[in-house]
């Protein structure tokens, strides 16, 4: 194994660890992941802490430079080998992306990941489904509001590609994926359409739920 080969460490069904794979597919970046979290531990030990203090996922290594938080890696990531592409050139251009990055963190997966968590990961007998209902609702809404803006838009940054879709494709996934009754909501529907036809996504994104 080379040294100066970017270690990603991540199970490959996690969300966060997904945006980092898919990335790294889009910059034809080779990588090499390593199973932690989930059912594979080795985030609290204190080799995986000094790396990465939440004890959360994913982490990389590149060449011995520590990061984690999976959106800042795909900026990084983005920046550093996709300039021009993945990451705009533009200043404005730049922030508006991160801008969407942002709202994926902060409003569009908090408001799903109820849903998620307990048709995914809870069993049948012990789901919340007025949890599961409300969870359902706030994310349409956010999902209103990013259709809104792709009626004008092919992709979250414009007329192409870029970083900002990379976190929004990765929950948009779960939300077609999950058994649950959605708004038609046309202009996601045919942004969510266009990304799966990216190889990076079908081979790091478009997986069973788990």
């Amino acid at each position: 194994m080379s040294s100066a080969l970017l270690r990603v460490y991540g199970r490959k069904n996690s969300v966060n660890v997904q945006k980092v794979l898919w990335c790294c597919a889009e910059l034809a970046l080779p990588f090499e992941r390593m199973d932690r979290g989930g059912e594979f531990g080795g985030t609290a030990t204190p080799e995986y802490r000094t790396m990465n203090p939440t004890g959360r996922i994913p982490t990389i290594d590149d060449n011995g430079f520590i990061l984690w938080e999976s959106n800042t890696i795909v900026r990084y990531l983005a920046a550093r080998h996709g300039m021009g592409r993945l990451c705009p050139r533009d200043d404005q251009a730049r922030a508006s992306a991160e801008r969407w990055m942002d709202w994926q963190l902060a409003h569009l997966w908090p408001a799903l990941l109820p849903a998620f968590m307990g048709l995914v990961r809870t069993p049948e007998e012990k789901r919340n489904h007025e949890v599961i209902r409300t969870a359902v609702q706030q994310a349409a809404e956010q999902f209103s509001l990013l259709d809104a803006h792709l009626r004008k838009n092919n992709y979250a940054n414009g007329a192409e590609f870029s970083m900002a879709d990379i976190p929004l494709g990765a929950v948009a996934h779960r939300w077609y994926a999950l058994d649950i009754k959605r708004p038609e909501l046309n202009a996601v529907s045919a942004w969510f359409q266009r990304l799966k036809q990216r190889p990076g996504f079908v081979q790091h994104v478009d997986l069973p739920l788990s």
